[in-house]
């Protein structure tokens, strides 16, 4: 009886493990508002690059958290491909993605006034 009563306790600490480890499910778009238009950030076409790999940008170059700072400001921009940090990680010159210079249009949108 006392094997079974820790049996059954082990395996309830497992379940209860299990539940809380579910992943949460990532967004599909982020948008950051800046002063030069907002980007747009295509969560689920930056996964589908990483073969699904969120180890690619978590938590090496972004924090896993909508609330974290994104450390890519306008002042960061040549400090981050220099450093080949945040977005400037693949989005410099001989990057894996298009370079951010000269490239402004392709993330900055400008509402419509």
């Amino acid at each position: 009886m006392r094997y079974l009563m820790v049996f059954l306790l082990c395996m309830s600490v497992v379940c209860l493990l299990s539940v809380s480890a579910q992943e949460v499910k990532p967004p599909t778009k982020l948008v950051f508002q800046t002063k030069m238009g907002n980007v747009t950030y295509d969560h689920a076409a930056h996964v589908k690059r990483a073969k699904g790999d969120c180890k690619v940008c978590h938590d090496k170059l972004f924090q896993q958290s909508d609330k974290a700072p994104l450390n890519y400001k306008p002042a960061m921009h040549k400090t981050a491909e220099a450093n080949k940090t945040a977005c400037a990680a693949c989005h410099v010159t001989g990057g894996m993605a298009f370079p951010t210079a000269g490239n402004c249009a392709k993330c900055h949108v400008k509402a419509a006034s």
